[in-house]
């Protein structure tokens, strides 16, 4: 090929850079705000289903989704004001036994004693010299974190009111949001398109909807179970069971470890507590994947175990907790395109 102006060329070159760098640029700047819009329109997804079986009871578009929004609010304000007295009175519990064991003095001792008698051939005390040390060198840091902490609670606060404007939007609005996309694509290809775009709306909201409920069952069985057991703080403890079961893959073991690991909290719980609660959750975690989640996830699209892995991992690093918890749709919503687009296609030539 000739170049007649070599200027020309490089002068489009370097403005298709700099309109590349500038677009990048914007993205991670509005990186909060995708991450809200794509947070509202997830949940908006997922309640899609409850205001759909609505409407075919012949409701009105606008009454079905005034009644699923205040009914999932009324939940999760009736769940409020029944487990946070419960949670500031235990709340209040755990830090007054912790101000006593300060104020006694033998803190350090006690725990020292707890720890040799779980780890008895642990090397105590050059543990206790390495963490004082490195207490020590970065009390700035942890000032630091401190600070960004508080900062961190005050954005999440306010990213939750913006989530939940944008999803009472998206609620109302999905079937104008979907027809102006389906829009998109030409006349002769629109059909299909339409097709693919309700199964994927259609699999994301009834994954929405499962993940909810295998959390509600945790979470109540859970806070029976840890009442009869006498476990320390038993409404705090359901209450990690129900956000962790919120996380696919990996977030029943996460909160079950940590409800096994509370119950062995030295004056509160006991080994018997913690060899209990472990077992408890262990044959639960069989329970959950083998007997409900098949039956709650049945009109979900399946996705093999293998990308479920790998899709929560990479969520995860590119998302954080959004991430993971979308990761999974979008991986079955991949396998719808490519079990009726790319195949097909492929079967054609």
């Amino acid at each position: 090929m000739k170049i007649h102006n070599p200027f020309r060329v490089a002068l489009v070159a370097t403005l298709g850079v700099g309109l590349g760098i500038l677009l990048l640029q914007s993205v991670q700047t509005l990186s909060t705000i995708l991450l809200y819009v794509g947070t509202a329109l997830f949940i908006a997804l997922g309640l899609d289903p409850v205001v759909s079986w609505l409407e075919r009871r012949r409701l009105p578009r606008w009454a079905a989704v005034l009644i699923t929004l205040v009914a999932v609010l009324g939940l999760f304000t009736g769940i409020a004001l029944i487990i946070l007295p419960v949670l500031v009175a235990q709340g209040g519990q755990l830090v007054e036994q912790i101000t006593q064991i300060v104020n006694r003095g033998t803190l350090l001792e006690d725990l020292r004693v707890w720890l040799l008698g779980l780890f008895p051939s642990l090397q105590i005390d050059d543990i206790f010299q390495n963490v004082n040390d490195w207490l020590l060198g970065n009390i700035d840091t942890i000032s630091e974190s401190v600070v960004g902490l508080t900062f961190g609670v005050v954005n999440g606060l306010f990213g939750a009111f913006i989530v939940l404007i944008l999803t009472i939007y998206f609620t109302a609005s999905t079937p104008s949001l979907k027809r102006a996309i389906y829009q998109l694509a030409p006349a002769s290809k629109r059909p299909t398109f339409v097709s693919l775009g309700d199964q994927i709306t259609d699999s994301v909201g009834y994954y929405v909807m499962g993940q909810v409920s295998l959390a509600l069952i945790n979470g109540v069985l859970s806070i029976v179970f840890l009442n009869i057991i006498q476990a320390p703080f038993p409404a705090v403890l359901a209450v990690v069971a129900f956000l962790g079961s919120m996380i696919p893959l990996v977030g029943t073991l996460t909160g079950s470890t940590i409800i096994t690991l509370a119950c062995l909290l030295p004056g509160l719980g006991s080994p018997t507590t913690a060899l209990i609660a472990g077992i408890y959750y262990l044959i639960y975690m069989q329970i959950e994947a083998y007997v409900l989640s098949p039956r709650i996830m049945s009109r979900a699209v399946s996705v093999p175990g293998g990308v479920v892995v790998v899709a929560a991992l990479a969520g995860g690093a590119l998302l954080g907790l959004l991430g993971a918890l979308i990761a999974i749709p979008v991986a079955a919503s991949v396998l719808i395109i490519y079990r009726q687009v790319v195949i097909p296609r492929m079967n054609e030539r």
